[in-house]
């Protein structure tokens, strides 16, 4: 009798694999003295690198504006390199939409951070994400896709 096949998972690698600052406004927008508002849009993903191998991403772009000046703008993508195998189609969703966000995301965190120290700026502390339940709202969102592209259409009924 065979052992059954166990799961893999370990992370090869972590590292940013791409970092922009701008700070259009300078040298005035440090003269401002106005609480700015701070802006973060997130997005995560995978790709299949080689067999049983993946790229984990979270792209994250944090912009801080006083009115409609900006003050700084900060791009950065974090990535990692994972080793997933032996896993089902629907678990190795979890894993990339789940798992991996939340192995990245602190050092994403750190840094967005730095990046706004080093620029001149006041830190910018990420709250934490729940990736389990953005995972949870993209499924239901697709289903109600799915199920509304699959209703049938009801013509009204004429008159005869």
């Amino acid at each position: 009798m065979s052992e059954p096949i166990q799961p893999v998972f370990t992370i090869d690698k972590l590292y940013v694999k791409d970092l922009s600052v701008e700070i259009p406004n300078a040298p005035q927008i440090f003269l401002e003295r106005e609480q700015p508002k701070v802006d973060l849009q997130i997005q995560n993903g995978a790709t299949q690198v080689g067999e049983g191998v993946f790229e984990g991403f979270l792209r994250a772009t944090v912009t801080s504006k006083i009115g409609e000046k900006t003050m700084f703008l900060i791009e950065v993508t974090q990535a990692g390199i994972f080793q997933i195998r032996n896993i089902g189609k629907e678990d190795m969703e979890v894993v990339l939409g789940v798992g991996c966000p939340n192995i990245l995301y602190p050092y994403l965190r750190e840094v967005v951070s730095d990046c706004a120290t080093r620029a001149g700026f006041m830190p910018v502390v990420l709250a934490p994400m729940n990736f389990e339940a953005l995972y949870m709202q993209r499924m239901q969102q697709q289903q109600q896709q799915e199920q509304s592209q699959q209703s049938p259409m009801i013509a009204p009924a004429g008159n005869a």
